[in-house]
């Protein structure tokens, strides 16, 4: 089985327009402010709450907050590796493999397509919020805005990795383990704010 990413050449400029609709179309770009702004703002959100009604202490919400940051490394791999790149044997999943990613490796340098639209990150910061809360009571009070500042993270990293050249220092090595993921092989480096699911699972070489 094939994957769209694997048939898409990237282009060095330019972008693609992924639905006819206008007002669908716009809600589809974004400037990557925007998610960064409501995911570092709904993070302090969550924080604020848990100091001013919770009983954890502030030992306890250190701890959860480092937790979520690695767990989020662990979802951003899987969703990369899994979702984002799924199996296209059929043509509905193409279409929404190529519309949720592929158009992304196709139009690598398109900043309005670096982030998830606005509409759609405040809706999953919220569901993750609720899911979470069942699961874990207040605990998700300092496990969620570690996990959301590690999306804003992955985020940062990510426009900074198609929109600016790579740093003369230790942070060359994401720019250059996503050159290899967009240009060279895109079934491996499936990481991109973090090396250490790929190494973990054996993704970081290229494959024969």
């Amino acid at each position: 089985m094939k994957t769209m990413i694997a048939e898409v050449k990237p282009q060095n400029k330019g972008t693609k327009q992924l639905f006819e609709n206008p007002i669908l179309e716009k809600l589809s770009r974004t400037h990557i402010s925007i998610p960064l702004i409501i995911f570092f703002s709904y993070s302090g959100g969550l924080l604020y709450w848990n100091v001013k009604n919770t009983s954890l202490s502030p030992l306890t919400t250190i701890i959860l907050f480092f937790i979520g940051l690695i767990a989020f490394t662990w979802v951003e791999y899987n969703m990369h590796r899994y979702v984002f790149h799924m199996k296209v044997y059929t043509e509905v999943r193409k279409k929404l493999q190529y519309t949720i990613h592929g158009v992304h490796h196709e139009f690598p340098k398109d900043k309005d397509r670096l982030a998830m639209p606005p509409l759609l990150s405040i809706t999953i910061a919220t569901i993750l919020l609720l899911l979470f809360k069942v699961a874990m009571g207040d605990f998700v009070f300092a496990f969620l805005p570690g996990f959301l500042v590690g999306y804003a993270s992955y985020l940062s990293v990510h426009y900074m990795v198609h929109a600016f050249p790579p740093p003369k220092n230790f942070f060359k090595a994401l720019w250059v383990n996503h050159s290899v993921h967009h240009y060279k092989d895109g079934e491996v480096v499936f990481g991109v704010s973090s090396p250490l699911w790929d190494y973990i699972y054996g993704t970081m070489e290229l494959k024969n």
